[in-house]
């Protein structure tokens, strides 16, 4: 019996040891141990840059990745993880606003907003930047071949031309696509009309021979290596495309487009609040935000950090529209469940047509 009490003794002391040993590493290895951990899009920010913030503040750095804002929105609602910032769009971040799965920002600590253009605060997502601040932003608009097209492109529209019979590639998303289909037949991309929808996407069954392939990153390197001859994409993937092969031109339809936002954020689950605000004003200063855009390709919204990038890139009516051509363009807005429902079925059927 005395043997038998010793060998349970001596499981409950293993038991205890593993266990004080699982707590001790998950204390040290866990997202919110003693790192600020940033959640962003894949490859979405000069990696030079978290560097530097960790030898400028001391303060170390976990970076994980999401591809959609949708898997961001269902991670942090979740809350299984921690994260202390991170970079939705526009039209989740006011659907997180409302879900309260954000932290209204204490503006005492911030340094630096005042270099983000007035153009592109307080926009209908987020009125008056409390829970905020502009990362990114860019467009949606047309990428083409010069040396492989006879006519080049002008219009929406003109993507439906017979000699495009497949050689275009299109962004694999509802609202993108939906969007340009809807913008092409004069309507709103934030339409909530049955009849818009449904005209859209029977004119984009009309599309289905000129598509080649719908497409995510790797439509870069099929347009740089030429091997399509359209493309419906975001400007920072154009711009990529663009530097890497000069055949290529981007441009966004006059009748209208998509004009998107990506912003920083601090979810409500965040640890390191002094650390998150500390990363927020490091990436308001002009000179860090300029290397970023450098490295990224993407429009910045930090007027200061643009007068700092080359005329070529900051010249470019392209990537940097006037306010005349900003003005003809849509943010997204959170339709909500219901009708984002209805134009991801209505895509789904699209993608459906050309199988």
């Amino acid at each position: 019996m005395r043997k038998l009490y010793s060998f349970l003794l001596g499981i409950c002391i293993i038991i205890g040891v593993l266990w004080s040993l699982a707590a001790f590493l998950q204390k040290q290895s866990g997202p919110a141990a003693d790192k600020l951990v940033i959640y962003n899009w894949g490859d979405y920010i000069d990696p030079d840059l978290l560097t530097e913030f960790t030898e400028e503040t001391g303060i170390k750095v976990q970076y994980e990745t999401f591809d959609s804002n949708e898997a961001m929105y269902t991670k942090i609602k979740q809350g299984g993880t921690t994260y202390d910032l991170a970079v939705p769009s526009d039209y989740i971040i006011d659907k997180m606003v409302a879900e309260k799965l954000l932290i209204k920002l204490d503006k005492t600590k911030i340094d630096g907003l005042e270099n983000i253009a007035p153009e592109f605060l307080e926009k209908r997502f987020d009125p008056n930047n409390d829970y905020s601040i502009p990362y990114f932003w860019g467009t949606v608009g047309i990428v083409y071949n010069k040396k492989l097209l006879q006519k080049a492109p002008q219009h929406w529209e003109d993507l439906w031309r017979p000699e495009y019979r497949n050689e275009i590639m299109l962004v694999d998303g509802a609202r993108e696509v939906l969007g340009f289909s809807l913008n092409s037949l004069g309507y709103s991309l934030n339409s909530k009309n049955r009849a818009e929808l449904q005209e859209a996407e029977r004119h984009l069954q009309d599309l289905v021979p000129n598509i080649k392939a719908i497409v995510g990153d790797e439509m870069k390197s099929y347009m740089i290596q030429e091997d399509g001859a359209v493309g419906v994409t975001f400007s920072g993937e154009a711009s990529e495309m663009l530097a890497a092969n000069d055949n290529l031109v981007y441009f966004v339809p006059s009748e209208g487009s998509n004009l998107w936002f990506d912003n920083l954020v601090i979810p409500r689950t965040a640890k390191h609040l002094d650390e998150a605000y500390a990363f927020i004003n490091f990436m308001l200063e002009p000179e860090n935000a300029a290397q970023n855009a450098q490295y990224i390709g993407y429009s910045t919204p930090n007027i200061a950090a643009k007068e700092l990038l080359p005329d070529a890139v900051k010249g470019n009516p392209a990537f940097y529209p006037d306010k005349a051509a900003l003005a003809n363009l849509e943010v997204y807005d959170n339709l909500g469940s219901d009708w984002l429902g209805i134009y991801n079925d209505l895509y789904l059927q699209v993608k459906m047509y050309r199988k």
